[in-house]
């Protein structure tokens, strides 16, 4: 399945068609909910999530009081699922218990919901499915969608307004209902300049766009499309907890130019030196540290580690 494909998947599963703005926090326990779950599991399976290892694989860590706040939203939103047949409210937790002295929490799922939790983990990479998330506007999602198909190339084709319109169910062709954001500047505040600061907030996309004129008017779109690095990555779920987090540390060390093979084999193979680099990682991408010009010499300078002759 291709990216354009995969990302059709949205809008056929409950919750990625929901409209809710996912904190970080509910992000890193969905994720790594979603590494720990397996079709051989009981229904009433119980899971454990340990917060010591949610912060080794991400840097962040979270307090009771936020992780209380963050599964009481998540256990009250409603999802819904409606067919020809019927219509579907589901919710997402049966318990979440915080089991206190400890540092973790057990959670038991709703029955119903986790075909749609399998859905995910199936049919999205873990980048997928945390850009579908973070972008709350329908039009964004959409726009989103176009712009991926179009990212190796660098610009979208060019948009006449109508198609473009039909496209997002703006207007409908047959006539009967009125066309909404009539207005050019209308459509500008209230659908592409939403979309462009939520995607290039929380994708792996950059993009733009300008409006082409046809005399007076204007009359076609197109969007510039470039890739870059989110500022959060998500916990990846295709790998079990302890794999996805190897494989994070090595590409935080590809990301920052750091492929000496003996250096890269001499930080995955120290658990305290892999937890480090999380926590740089998330203070560097938060802005909370500065290393514009050498950022693989300030992390091995805060590793405690020599710089090789050569790190690239």
């Amino acid at each position: 399945m291709d990216h354009s494909e995969s990302l059709e998947v949205r809008q056929h599963n409950a919750i990625t068609t929901a409209r809710y703005d996912y904190t970080a926090c509910q992000l890193d326990l969905l994720f790594f909910l979603l590494s720990k779950l397996r079709r051989e599991d009981a229904p009433n399976q119980e899971y454990h999530i340990h917060m010591n290892e949610v912060v080794a694989m991400t840097g962040r860590e979270w307090h009771y009081k936020q992780l209380k706040e963050a599964t009481e939203s998540m256990g009250s939103r409603m999802f819904e699922v409606e067919n020809d047949q019927s219509y579907v409210q589901l919710w997402m937790f049966q318990k979440v218990e915080y089991v206190k002295g400890q540092g973790y929490l057990r959670i038991r799922l709703s029955e119903d919901i986790r075909p749609y939790l399998f859905e995910l983990k199936n049919n999205f990479t873990s980048y997928q499915l945390f850009s579908a998330l973070k972008i709350s506007s329908k039009y964004a999602k959409r726009i989103y969608q176009l712009a991926s198909q179009w990212k190796d190339i660098g610009e979208t084709k060019t948009y006449d307004l109508n198609e473009f319109k039909h496209m997002l169910k703006l207007k409908d062709p047959k006539g009967k209902e009125p066309e909404q954001f009539q207005r050019i500047s209308d459509l500008k505040a209230k659908v592409l300049d939403i979309a462009v600061r939520q995607i290039n907030e929380n994708t792996e996309l950059k993009i733009g766009y300008t409006l082409l004129k046809q005399g007076r008017s204007f009359h076609a779109v197109r969007f510039y499309v470039t890739k870059q690095q989110p500022k959060q990555l998500p916990i990846p779920f295709d790998e079990t907890p302890e794999d996805a987090k190897i494989l994070m540390a090595r590409r935080h060390l590809e990301s920052l130019g750091i492929k000496d093979t003996k250096l890269v084999a001499q930080i995955l193979g120290d658990e305290n030196l892999v937890n480090e680099l999380f926590k740089f990682m998330y203070r560097l991408k938060t802005d909370k540290i500065k290393a514009d010009k050498n950022p693989a010499g300030l992390l091995l300078t805060v590793l405690g580690l020599k710089t090789p002759a050569k790190t690239s």
